[in-house]
């Protein structure tokens, strides 16, 4: 199963599982709710996938790697109580409350939502003494005396054991008692994940090339040689940086995140060409309508390899522009909501402007701060809200400074300004559009409605910010060639071509 799907019956089973009857009572007991636990090869994004499911479901997320507690840290400290029996006093062992289950109480309190997911990660690999305590976690739902609260659901992960050799295989009283569901590297699906991510444009141009060096895990004789998708994913975050610092990213560099010489080799290879391309072709200046035909003529005549290549840094382009679209969209959505609550804080005559302004930037802090407790927060709407802030904080130092005390006459100033931010957003907008029918007048210069077109346009319909895009703004040129590709046989034919082009 691939690792979308897998984040589809996750959703699912979370749904089942905190579903109640009208009594308030889990529809399925909670001893019943069979914990669910991913098998596949490591760093595909099984962890990833956790918190995604997480923040769209609204529910916690208490997460932990096993390997990395000891017994104690897992069932709790022992400690001798007195308790009476049949009139007897008796010296029995007690524990503390286990490390994880205390972590589960201190999520539930500091978010105030009682339901969550209570992840374990390589619960397969952990050692002879604790082995027996994650079989009673996984059959009884406890660690040592204490179970997991109700509304928890267990979610564990592990490798297959030719991934790890510390890998201990479940018996079937255990496997009976768990969902299992194995997970498969899968290079399209991981595609999707990386568009929207911003994975470097070198490096999805390079697997969309040679698919078959996405994921690769080899014995040989100089020891083990691999590649996976987080290694990629990595090497992508230090591209970029190198790239902003104007330090050289070779061979060196690439095999401390792709540790498989060949393919590191390979790809160093591939990015020198990439980036000579983008210098050659001048990316910038197609985007902004500039492109003799000398230049489409050459790019037509070049080797299948290069027209990816240059298909590809155009992908990479346009999917930054349109990724700062929709960060600016969401900035001034956000930004609206602040000071549409602020107008209603100002209308109250207890306030003061300079209040007004105070208590809402207070109010939405501490929203935020329970958005991010709880880890419904992505990296992107942190950063979006950070910016949300430091505006708010603008407007507030300019009405101090020009000593404005009345509320119509303060937030008059401040809506001004705010009109400024949504013309920017609308010329950003502009920017994008312009920049998407360039690149269409580029590609119908160089290709026409070929083989390329078709990669084009399948690279655009899989990218999310390009689709989130043209869906609210338009696109007359995608919808052409949408039209033309669905309502012929041409898309049919030319992928079909492309799957028989040979590798090289």
């Amino acid at each position: 199963m691939n690792i979308k799907r897998v984040k589809e019956e996750l959703k699912n089973t979370i749904q089942a599982y905190l579903t109640k009857d009208e009594y308030g009572n889990y529809k399925i007991p909670v001893n019943r709710q069979r914990p669910v636990i991913l098998i596949g090869p490591p760093g595909i994004g099984k962890t990833a996938i956790m918190e995604q499911v997480a923040r769209e479901a609204g529910i916690n997320l208490v997460a932990y790697t096993i390997t990395h507690h000891t017994r104690q840290s897992a069932i709790g400290l022992p400690f001798i109580e007195k308790k009476m029996y049949d009139g007897k006093e008796y010296s029995v062992t007690e524990y503390t409350m286990s490390e994880i289950i205390g972590t589960v109480y201190d999520k539930i309190e500091s978010t105030g939502i009682k339901e969550g997911i209570l992840f374990i990660d390589e619960i397969n690999c952990v050692s002879e003494t604790l082995a027996p305590t994650m079989l009673q976690f996984l059959q009884g739902k406890t660690f040592g005396s204490h179970k997991v609260p109700e509304g928890f659901v267990i979610v564990a992960a592990g490798n297959p054991p030719e991934y790890n050799k510390s890998v201990k295989e479940f018996d079937i009283v255990t496997l009976d008692r768990v969902k299992k569901i194995e997970v498969a590297e899968d290079f399209a699906v991981w595609k999707e994940y990386a568009y929207k991510q911003g994975i470097h444009p070198a490096i999805l141009s390079y697997l969309e090339i040679k698919k078959e060096n996405f994921y690769s895990i080899e014995t040989t004789v100089d020891g083990k040689s691999f590649v996976t998708a987080r290694g990629w994913e990595d090497l992508s975050e230090i591209l970029y940086l190198y790239g902003e610092l104007g330090i050289e990213a070779d061979e060196e560099l690439i095999i401390q995140y792709v540790q498989h010489k060949k393919i590191a080799k390979d790809f160093a290879n591939y990015l020198d060409l990439f980036m000579k391309y983008e210098s050659d072709y001048k990316v910038d200046e197609i985007l902004e309508g500039v492109f003799p035909e000398e230049l489409t003529e050459r790019l037509c005549d070049a080797p299948f390899d290069e027209k990816l290549s240059v298909i590809g840094l155009l992908l990479g382009k346009l999917g930054t522009t349109f990724k700062d679209v929709y960060e600016t969209d969401a900035f001034v959505t956000e930004l609206f909501g602040v000071l549409k609550r602020l107008k209603g804080t100002m209308a109250n005559p207890n306030y003061s402007a300079m209040e007004a302004i105070q208590d809402t930037i207070e109010e939405t802090k501490a929203f935020v701060e329970r958005q991010k407790a709880a880890d419904l927060l992505e990296k992107a709407q942190e950063k979006n809200w950070m910016r949300v802030f430091d505006t708010m904080d603008g407007y507030d130092r300019m009405v101090r400074a020009e000593g404005i005390k009345d509320s119509d006459a303060a937030f008059a100033k401040i809506q001004a300004e705010f009109l400024k931010e949504v013309e920017a957003r609308k010329s950003a907008i502009e920017t994008a559009s312009m920049q998407l029918e360039n690149a269409f007048s580029f590609m119908e210069q160089a290709f026409s409605v070929g083989t390329e077109m078709v990669i084009f346009m399948t690279e655009l319909t899989t990218g999310f910010y390009s689709m989130k895009f043209i869906s609210e703004n338009g696109s007359a040129s995608y919808a052409k060639y949408n039209k033309l590709l669905l309502t012929t046989e041409t898309r049919r034919d030319i992928l079909r071509k492309i799957e028989e082009i040979p590798e090289e």
